[in-house]
């Protein structure tokens, strides 16, 4: 092998290996400092008492979702049974498809 492409081969790798170390820790810094639109949803849950309903969303029109997108307005799927759409406590049991937990 010649050295020239043991060097890009061994500089690709050690560039591979210091992102793959960094994508945990961008995961784990997004949960502590959540995007504004989570603080307000999770503000009007307790000021309205509010709950989370999976799985009844329409296309693109969601609150939030549990790890499939970042949030509100990014549902690629209508009845997406990990995007949510915050209803009054209580009226999610009464929608067919309707469930309290993500899937």
């Amino acid at each position: 092998m010649n050295r020239r492409l043991f060097a890009a081969s061994t500089l690709s790798t050690a560039i591979g290996l210091v992102l793959a170390m960094q994508a945990p820790a961008v995961r784990a810094q997004g949960m502590a400092n959540p995007p504004q639109v989570v603080k307000d949803n999770m503000a009007r849950m307790q000021q309205n008492k509010l709950e989370k309903c999976y799985g009844i969303n329409t296309l693109a029109k969601n609150d939030c979702a549990e790890g499939a997108h970042s949030c509100a307005g990014q549902a690629t799927q209508a009845r997406d049974p990990k995007s949510f759409v915050l209803l009054p406590a209580g009226d999610c049991a009464k929608i067919q498809g309707g469930k309290l937990t993500a899937a």
